[in-house]
């Protein structure tokens, strides 16, 4: 038990994009748990507070919600959802690592989500089968994304092989597959919208892969724009007024710039290149350079 502690604090403290996405999964569902207990203490109705949240099928409530196609991946409400779809995201993430980098991890999460969602909403406004229920229908989860990590990693390396209980050493594709088909014959089930969103990111999961062997990575495209947003809440971008610099100013900086380049070369006369400390070197190679 105490290794498994360890491990975990391990984990978390290398703040990595696994470790990342895990963390505001928990924060989302405990934040959304502790106001629902509020709520229920003072006789207040959550259901518009969880509208904030889950992907709405009617495209009328996406209009007046379009956030919720990227807020619903990050969204649970039960301990057993939110524990199942962690631990495959744990598992399968570090899988996905050995082959991919952290970037296309974080930009095939959300784009797995996306799609997985995007899935959810056609299917109910196309198919007869959920012509009733399309104005109540709604998403939350990771599962979608985490498909999408799953099915890439299985796709690109069709004979990495991992151990199973019970069932010891098992191709990662034959899992993936396995579960590819559950999806499918369980779409008549009580749960058919996530079940639908499963497929849109194994789908996510194999179109990534595919393009990947072909030199191509289709989570650039997300992954410019979440740099983007990062950038708008980073403190680096926060500018301030530089004066212009004179010619007075340019002659004395470059004078300066001269002297103590004099000086380095005659350290180095004297003493030899090795003698320089790290600063002097940096100060010369910028100089080359």
């Amino acid at each position: 038990m105490a290794s498994i502690v360890s491990n975990l604090e391990g984990f978390f403290r290398k703040k990595t994009i696994l470790s990342y996405l895990i963390i505001i999964n928990l924060f989302v569902f405990l934040t959304i748990k502790i106001v629902s207990v509020f709520f229920l203490l003072f006789n207040i109705n959550d259901v518009y507070f969880l509208w904030f949240f889950e992907l709405p099928a009617s495209l009328t409530n996406l209009l007046h919600r379009p956030w919720t196609l990227i807020t619903y991946m990050f969204t649970h409400i039960g301990l057993l959802h939110i524990a199942f779809n962690l631990l495959w995201l744990y598992w399968f993430g570090k899988i996905f690592l050995l082959f991919f980098g952290p970037k296309q991890l974080g930009g095939l999460y959300v784009l797995g989500g996306i799609v997985g969602g995007l899935l959810f909403i056609l299917s109910y406004n196309v198919f007869p089968y959920f012509q009733d229920s399309t104005s109540t229908a709604h998403l939350i989860g990771a599962s979608a994304s985490v498909m999408a990590i799953v099915f890439a990693a299985a796709f690109y390396k069709k004979d990495f092989t991992i151990n199973l209980f019970l069932l010891g050493s098992i191709k990662l594709i034959y899992i993936a597959i396995f579960f590819f088909i559950l999806d499918i014959i369980s779409i008549d089930s009580g749960n058919p919208g996530g079940h639908i969103a499963h497929i849109g990111g194994a789908l996510m999961g194999i179109g990534f892969a595919t393009s990947y062997k072909k030199g191509k990575d289709v989570t650039a495209w997300i992954n410019s724009c979440i740099d983007k947003i990062s950038n708008l809440f980073s403190k680096k971008r926060v500018t301030t007024y530089k004066k212009p610099e004179t010619d007075y100013d340019y002659n004395k900086r470059k004078n300066d710039q001269m002297k103590d380049i004099d000086c380095i070369l005659d350290k180095i006369k004297k003493s030899g290149y090795n003698s320089l400390t790290e600063n002097e070197k940096k100060t010369l190679f910028n100089v080359n350079k």
